[in-house]
């Protein structure tokens, strides 16, 4: 069954695409022209929500299962701060580097090597059978100084609790474990599957 993505996100494909190997797992982009969705709602639920419905809507296809996520990070030090601006923290045009080197600076601002944080994802499906949504969560602390090449986006700076590697030198493994997107997407598996035995009948 067909699972379209509402990313482009490399790194988000391969980690979905792991996770639902039954599913034909697709980026929107494959399918249709990529085009700009605003996410303009305070939380992580409802910009997930957006992008869902907004993908769904153009492909005009009624069997589509549109999936989409939208995920952070939150420090404590910053009250709160990238949030659901993660992605856009270093500016309109900014790049995962540009978002880590801001984050960094902005806790080192504070006169602190470290601070309490955690991420949150929450996923959206949307299909003809309804709108269903789910979370999932990661804590730890930032650092001010990257450690680290693997992963992507605010990884070289996060330890999650009780590790003393980053996100960035963890072995794929053990942070697919951890990982709040991992936590949500495991959360969503039932809700795709009670779909796909729906429309098995």
């Amino acid at each position: 069954m067909k699972l379209v993505l509402a990313t482009g996100n490399k790194g988000k494909v391969r980690e979905i695409t792991a996770m639902y190997g039954n599913f034909d797992v697709i980026p929107y982009n494959e399918l249709i022209e990529p085009f700009e969705i605003i996410e303009d709602k305070p939380d992580f639920k409802g910009n997930a929500l957006i992008k869902a419905r907004a993908v769904y809507k153009a492909l005009d296809d009624k069997d589509a299962i549109v999936f989409a996520d939208d995920s952070g990070i939150s420090v404590e030090a910053l009250n709160g701060e990238p949030g659901v601006l993660s992605a856009r923290y270093g500016g309109p045009e900014a790049t995962d580097k540009d978002n880590l080197n801001k984050l960094m600076k902005s806790v080192k601002e504070k006169d602190l090597e470290s601070s309490p944080a955690f991420y949150t994802a929450a996923i959206a499906i949307v299909c003809k059978e309804g709108e269903y949504t789910t979370h999932g969560w990661m804590y730890g602390n930032v650092i001010v100084e990257p450690r680290g090449e693997a992963g992507f986006g605010y990884d070289p700076c996060f330890i999650p609790l009780g590790y003393e590697k980053t996100l960035g030198e963890l072995d794929d493994t053990i942070k697919s474990k951890l990982s709040h997107r991992s936590q949500a997407l495991s959360n969503a598996r039932p809700v795709l599957d009670v779909i796909k035995m729906m429309r098995e009948k």
